[in-house]
């Protein structure tokens, strides 16, 4: 058996793949189940009872969380004068105008998130084939078009994850590196399914989080009970 296969199954011989663990106990499976070479990811994955075709059952949005994501963002600004060089000196790590749409028209997108300010709209709307389908489109309901670039860029370096339901009615986002303690993942996640809570669109009818599982980016999934979901539980 290759070595992945025998790591994996030693892996799955830890837990109950069938069980549901309460909030913390599956942060803490996942994070002794990441034994990867790398600092994997600890990831959180929710089903939520929503169908994203529909406007009015959309669930999109960023939450700050308290840890940070312990992944270094790279920072794409479109801005001009004075709030050009507010966003170099909020730390952004590519700054421009014409020449930084040029620069995305030949392929070269060398940032993790895009912030614009209003006025750059007009160009950057021109880019929206590309940067859309990459999730990278700066939109003013998440912050990432607006005056203040000096707040953007610090909040998206500070660990502010962006969500978004995909066509299933998942969603999911890193809470932290395998690295971080315990209780520094379990204050992300907590903080991460309390924006989605929050979120809940109009249209969603029913039971809203239907299943949740905790994974490191090279291991399995681990089953959440929903109802440990809350902070108090």
């Amino acid at each position: 058996m290759p070595k992945q296969g025998k790591r994996l199954k030693a892996v799955y011989a830890g837990f109950d793949r069938e069980k549901t663990y309460a909030l913390a106990e599956a942060i803490r499976l996942a994070k002794t189940n990441a034994k990867a070479k790398f600092d994997e990811t600890i990831e959180i994955s929710m089903n939520l009872g929503i169908d994203p075709r529909h406007a009015d059952q959309m669930v999109r949005g960023v939450v700050g969380l308290p840890n940070g994501t312990g992944k270094t963002v790279r920072i794409g600004v479109f801005a001009r004068g004075p709030k050009a060089d507010e966003a170099k000196a909020a730390g952004a790590d590519v700054v421009g105008a014409d020449d930084l749409a040029a620069l995305v028209q030949e392929g070269k997108i060398e940032f993790d998130r895009c912030i614009a300010t209003p006025d750059m709209m007009a160009l950057v709307g021109r880019l929206g084939k590309i940067l859309g389908p990459r999730g990278l489109m700066p939109n003013p309901k998440l912050g990432t078009v607006t005056m203040d670039v000096k707040g953007a860029v610090t909040a998206a370096k500070a660990g502010q994850v962006e969500f978004r339901a995909e066509k299933a009615g998942i969603i999911h986002a890193g809470i932290g590196k395998a690295s971080f303690g315990e209780d520094k993942l379990l204050e992300n996640a907590r903080a991460f399914v309390d924006a989605i809570q929050k979120a809940r669109p109009t249209g969603a009818k029913g039971t809203y989080v239907k299943k949740v599982a905790v994974s490191s980016s090279m291991g399995p999934g681990v089953r959440v009970d929903v109802t440990t979901l809350a902070a108090t539980a």
